[in-house]
């Protein structure tokens, strides 16, 4: 069994039909997909107003990735499974663009060595959904939609000849 989970935290409407759109394109080519849809606003509602007090300037963006790791988790131990992570070698293993104990927290990460740009050619490859692959990389915790290039910096083909070129324009301003 895999399952491909959708968890919606105060989703901006678009992103969670990419996310709907592409638990559907699973289910139909693969026979063993299961796509639950677990809403997690509640639950991150009541953690919200629990944790007022401890409010920080970030708000409380990351533990909306951890819920969904919990949730996760929770999922694997009851199908005797494992959670696989979706990390590449850029953002997981390059800049640290994760969240510890969230989307970081995995037992396997089978793309761990490919950078972004692999990852969207082997998207392309496989026959994923235009719409997945062209839709701007998000860790989708912002309720503004804001994207990974914009909160990084930088686009990903900068940081990836910022890691592979030493000679790169891009490395100074990544090395800050």
């Amino acid at each position: 069994k895999t399952f491909a989970v959708s968890m919606p935290i105060k989703q901006i409407k678009k992103q969670h039909e990419l996310s709907v759109m592409h638990q559907k394109w699973l289910k139909k080519k693969f026979k063993n997909v299961h796509t639950p849809l677990i809403n997690l606003d509640k639950v991150f509602n009541n953690f919200k107003k629990s944790l007022n007090k401890f409010n920080s300037t970030h708000g409380l963006a990351n533990s909306r990735s951890r819920l969904r790791m919990t949730t996760l988790y929770q999922i694997a131990q009851s199908n005797n499974g494992l959670v696989v992570g979706t990390g590449n070698k850029v953002e997981d293993f390059g800049v640290g663009f994760y969240t510890k104990y969230g989307d970081g927290g995995v037992d396997i990460s089978p793309i761990a060595d490919c950078n972004k740009t692999e990852v969207w050619e082997l998207g392309k490859e496989l026959g994923i959904l235009k719409e997945i692959i062209d839709a701007p990389p998000t860790d989708g915790l912002w309720d503004d939609g804001r994207t990974d290039e914009g909160q990084l910096g930088f686009n990903y083909s900068e940081l990836e000849d910022a890691m592979i070129n030493p000679d790169s324009p891009h490395k100074a301003k990544y090395e800050k």
